[in-house]
């Protein structure tokens, strides 16, 4: 079963199953579970250093945000590595969200703590939504979310193009009622990716044999799925506040 979140898909985890008796350990959904708080703690308390020192990191967003992308990329194609990088992402992400919230708040005041408040009441609902069964993952399901969420990265990665070149992209800079529909939009299909999510950690702590470390390599991919669902609900609260 495919996973809206590219992290999650079949590939990533058939290069680490099991076949031989050699695993040192197996993943489990608690095991994943337990590591995806302990990366969200760490998260937060980076959000939290980011937001406080706000005045002494700034000059750092940039370069901070190019090694949580590079920690990200290394975290992706040598999956191995997640127990050791995972945790630093998790952290270096933290200050980035909290440096980029804090300038938020200094238009919109409260404007942070409402969107970390969202977000985790998100996750947790969406965790609620799948155990309790209450929507369904179906594989037309997953298609249709898959899909959506190809459509958001193919908007991102255009509207930077675009931008690159001087070109102006009105989603990143006007506050319509058009943009905030959309915004609100694109929660909805990060939300969604939570189900599918869970639904593929479920399958294969269930169904296949695959070594401990993936426990990080799962949490650290859910966290992916927070981070762009936190900037998200930040830019709609902002769209909204402005209003």
């Amino acid at each position: 079963m495919a996973s809206g979140n590219p992290l999650f898909n079949e590939k990533a985890y058939e290069e680490a199953l099991c076949r031989t008796q050699r695993c040192e350990g197996i993943m489990t959904l608690q095991g994943t579970i337990n590591k995806a708080f302990f990366l969200l703690f760490l998260c937060m308390t980076g959000g939290v250093l980011g937001f406080r020192h706000y005045q002494a990191w700034g000059a750092f967003l940039i370069p901070i945000a190019l090694v949580c992308l590079a920690l990200a990329m290394t975290v992706i194609f040598t999956k191995k590595t997640a127990p050791l990088l995972a945790p630093f992402y998790a952290l270096g992400e933290g200050l980035v969200l909290g440096m980029i919230s804090a300038s938020f708040s200094t238009l919109y005041d409260g404007i942070a703590g409402q969107a970390v408040t969202i977000t985790l009441l998100v996750f947790l609902l969406m965790l609620f939504i799948y155990k309790t069964g209450l929507i369904r993952v179906t594989r037309g399901f997953s298609t249709g979310v898959i899909a959506a969420t190809g459509a958001v990265a193919l908007f991102y990665v255009g509207s930077l193009v675009l931008m690159f070149f001087g070109i102006h992209v009105s989603y990143f800079t006007e506050n319509t009622t058009t943009n905030l529909i959309i915004n609100i939009i694109i929660c909805v299909i990060a939300a969604l990716n939570f189900l599918l999510d869970f639904k593929f950690i479920d399958t294969l702590t269930s169904e296949v044999a695959v070594p401990k470390f993936m426990e990080w390599y799962a949490a650290f991919s859910l966290m992916v799925t927070l981070v762009w669902l936190y900037l998200d609900i930040l830019r709609a609260l902002g769209r909204g506040r402005s209003r």
